[in-house]
C-alpha cells in the first residue's frame, strides 16, 4: 500500500517516487527539501499575482523588483501580469510591457530597451520533450531585441531569439528566431516583410495612469 510516497510492506516502509520507483534515504530527503521549496514559490507567484492587481506602476514596478525581477529606468508592467520564476527575468530601460502577460522566466528571458509588447503575450521558457519516456521539461531561454514590437495575443516558444527592431504581428505563435528589423506573423510565425524604418531612436511614450 503507498500514501503520501510511502510504501507500506511486510518487509518494512519505504520512500518511493511518483512512479513508485524506491528511494534512497538521501533521495527522498532531497525531493521533501524541493517539494516545500516548490510550495513557497507558489504562495511568492500567488501574492506577485494579487500585487498585478493593484492600479500603481509605482508599487507594482517596486514589489517586483523586490521579487527579482531586473527592470531597467522607465520600464513598466501593466496590470495582471503572470509569472514562474521572477528573477530569471530582465526588461530594458523604457520598455512597456501590456496587460496579462505571461512572463515564464524557467530560463532567462531577456528583454530590451525601448520595446513594446500589448497585452495578454505569453513568453514561455520550457516545453516538455516528447520523445523523453519521462516527459521530462526541456528549458532554453528567450531574449527579444531593443525597438520590437509584439502584437497581442503573441505565443513565444522557448528558445527563441528576436532581433532588434523586429515586429511580431498580433495572434502570431514564434517558434524560431526572428531576423532584425522582420515583420512575422501567422502560425507558426515567418516573414512577411520589413521594417521600413532603420534608425530606431525613439522612446516610447508613459503608460496610462491606472493600468
Amino acid at each position: 500500500m503507498t500514501i503520501l510516497n510511502l510504501k507500506l510492506t511486510s518487509g518494512g516502509v519505504y520512500f518511493v517516487d511518483k512512479d513508485g520507483a524506491q528511494l534512497s534515504l538521501f533521495s527522498a530527503l532531497t525531493k521533501i527539501i524541493r517539494r516545500f521549496a516548490s510550495y513557497l514559490l507558489d504562495i511568492e507567484l500567488y501574492l506577485l499575482w494579487l500585487v498585478g492587481y493593484l492600479p500603481s506602476h509605482l508599487v507594482r514596478n517596486s514589489i517586483y523588483r523586490l521579487a527579482g525581477i531586473k527592470l531597467g529606468r522607465r520600464a513598466t508592467i501593466h496590470m495582471g501580469a503572470r509569472f514562474y520564476y521572477p528573477a530569471n527575468i530582465v526588461i530594458g530601460a523604457g520598455s512597456i510591457i501590456g496587460d496579462h502577460i505571461f512572463l515564464d522566466g524557467r530560463a532567462k528571458i531577456t528583454i530590451g530597451s525601448h520595446t513594446d509588447i500589448a497585452s495578454q503575450v505569453m513568453i514561455y521558457n520550457s516545453e516538455h520533450d516528447l520523445s523523453d519516456p519521462s516527459f521530462k521539461a526541456l528549458e532554453e531561454p528567450v531574449t527579444i531585441g531593443d525597438y520590437c514590437f509584439i502584437g497581442p495575443r503573441v505565443i513565444i516558444m522557448p528558445g527563441v531569439n528576436i532581433g532588434r527592431g523586429a515586429i511580431v504581428a498580433g495572434g502570431a505563435v514564434v517558434t524560431k528566431d526572428v531576423p532584425a528589423g522582420a515583420i512575422v506573423g501567422g502560425v507558426p510565425a515567418k516573414v512577411i516583410g520589413e521594417r521600413p524604418l532603420k534608425a530606431l531612436t525613439y522612446q516610447l511614450g508613459r503608460p496610462r495612469l491606472f493600468q
